[in-house]
């Protein structure tokens, strides 16, 4: 549905390797339960004037306002989710570096992060020199993206999630591999690169929480 309303990449994650922090960390983001796997998604659009449009179909629908598609009947489809603990967002990109033409992303890593306004210029240029050097490690493409329309939720949210404080927003990212193997290995020389040591990082690490998924459904090129 998201595609035939315009979308250009659609990536459904399954987590693999989302480990417990001491502040914040993606299970703790969706109050996750010891059943449960967290998994992480993003939709790419070509604007936000089409992103707009097809989220307010997707609401119409919902609300009774539209006729809704039968593909959205629950009882027809089912969520096999707890929807009232998802979180959800609009993004706008800060940096894109790669390409997914021609590969298979096999693996990705996702990152939220909470950033001062007042430093989305110092976080822009400290993810632009770390995209670079990610890509030199193996990684097919970074992107970093500012938080542009994050709502408020009733139960769970991204500012809850990052536990945002008055002036910050929240940054959503990803890294695409092109396998697991790859992107562990990667890790490991990344860890080590003396270039990845920030002198002064624009935002507060300790509630930076991060993962790795498997794709579980890939759309869009």
């Amino acid at each position: 549905m998201f595609a035939e309303m315009g979308a250009k990449r659609i990536f459904e994650c399954w987590g693999d390797d989302v480990p417990d922090g001491k502040v914040t960390d993606f299970k703790g983001a969706v109050q996750a339960k010891a059943d449960e796997t967290v998994v992480f998604s993003w939709i790419e659009w070509p604007d936000k004037a089409t992103r707009d449009a097809a989220m307010a179909r997707m609401t119409a629908q919902m609300e009774g306002k539209e006729a809704a598609d039968p593909r959205m009947d629950p009882k027809q489809n089912p969520m096999p989710f707890d929807g009232v603990r998802m979180i959800y967002g609009g993004f706008t990109p800060l940096i894109d570096e790669g390409q997914t033409a021609g590969t298979t992303t096999g693996y990705a890593d996702g990152f939220v992060t909470p950033v001062p306004e007042a430093k989305r210029d110092a976080y822009r240029a400290m993810a632009t020199k770390a995209a670079g050097i990610f890509r030199e490690h193996g990684a097919i493409r970074s992107l970093e993206a500012w938080g542009d329309d994050v709502p408020e939720g009733k139960q769970t949210d991204y500012r809850r999630a990052v536990k945002a404080e008055e002036g910050e927003a929240v940054v959503f990212s990803f890294l695409e591999w092109p396998d697991k193997q790859t992107r562990d290995e990667g890790w490991a020389k990344i860890m080590q690169d003396e270039r990845m040591k920030p002198d002064d990082m624009p935002f507060d690490g300790k509630r930076m929480f991060w993962g790795g998924f498997k794709p579980v459904v890939t759309i869009g090129g």
